[in-house]
């Protein structure tokens, strides 16, 4: 960790935000589904269970190198590809897929009305499975502005939600840590941040986002995208560095990997990569199913995210 006083650069937070992420992903991945404050019970941290390794990163962080690296080889977003990247991810039989991705991305219709056509034969797609990629698309648009990264959160979002809740809760947290890079409270960015959210949407974040809602007020399970970012935004409001934020995440319960990678890509971007237990990182490893015996350590995310940072709009 960094020591005390060092000055963190926007590279550096840019590079936690990214690892931070997947530091999450994978710290709260045996807990999933499984009761509030396993991880405190447990005492335990990157030891594996229930199916992980120790330090494996799940679809959330395996989804958002797909994204990145199609932005990097494309310079910029090129929605069919990013689809048939998921696509090829997705046939390569990863140890978890959520089952509404896996029924768009396996329903044999193309980039640009799989999701659609799954929200309109289900009328249900506000999971938070668009959030806990956005890591790597977050650090990339960053330099857009606040309407170009919202804009490209949403559009990223589409491809496998056709709720367009995910989309804004998406286009929220791709906002949030362009403020936490430029060295600014993304806490304090909120109000704004609502404003430019869809009228249709605006009240329901207002409500998850404000600083009185804890998780406790949660009215459906943080695997939906609106209790999943206010669980994310009230871990980094109420602790007061990077580990003390992902653990309190993950000691929610529920959707432990997905939220923490969510708290992660928050308090990576505002704390930087230097803020992440060295113990974390040393175990992090991200298989990507489909893309031969390919795997990615922590030092191959923070060159992913150094470049995502330097090649983005802006």
């Amino acid at each position: 960790m960094r020591p005390a006083g060092t000055v963190t650069t926007r590279l550096d937070r840019a590079v936690g935000a990214v690892v931070g992420s997947a530091a999450g992903d994978a710290l709260g991945a045996p807990y999933e589904f499984g009761p509030a404050g396993q991880l405190s019970a447990r005492g335990e941290e990157m030891r594996g269970g229930g199916g992980w390794d120790p330090g494996e990163a799940t679809d959330d962080t395996q989804m958002a190198v797909l994204v990145g690296e199609s932005l990097l080889e494309h310079g910029g977003l090129e929605l069919p590809d990013v689809f048939g990247r998921f696509q090829r991810w997705a046939a390569g039989r990863p140890k978890d897929i959520d089952l509404q991705t896996e029924d768009v991305l396996t329903n044999g219709e193309p980039w640009d009305r799989a999701a659609a056509l799954h929200f309109q034969i289900n009328a249900r797609a506000a999971g938070n499975g668009s959030l806990m990629r956005a890591a790597t698309s977050a650090v990339y648009f960053a330099g857009a502005g606040r309407e170009g990264t919202m804009e490209a959160a949403r559009r990223i979002a589409a491809l496998t939600h056709g709720d367009r809740a995910a989309w804004e809760g998406t286009a929220v947290l791709h906002e949030l840590v362009r403020v936490a890079l430029d060295g600014a409270d993304p806490l304090a960015a909120l109000p704004a941040t609502l404003g430019a959210v869809h009228p249709d949407h605006r009240e329901r974040y207002g409500r998850v986002l404000d600083p009185a809602w804890h998780p406790g007020l949660a009215t459906e399970f943080n695997g939906a995208v609106w209790p999943c970012l206010g669980s994310a935004v009230w871990a980094l409001r109420t602790t007061g560095e990077f580990a003390q934020a992902v653990r309190a995440a993950v000691d929610l319960g529920g959707d432990t990997d997905t939220v923490a990678a969510v708290t992660g890509t928050l308090a990576g971007a505002r704390y930087g990569d230097h803020s992440i237990p060295g113990h974390w990182t040393a175990a992090l490893h991200v298989p990507l199913p489909g893309f031969g015996d390919r795997v990615l350590d922590a030092d191959d995310l923070r060159e992913l995210a150094r470049r995502l940072a330097s090649a983005g709009p802006g």
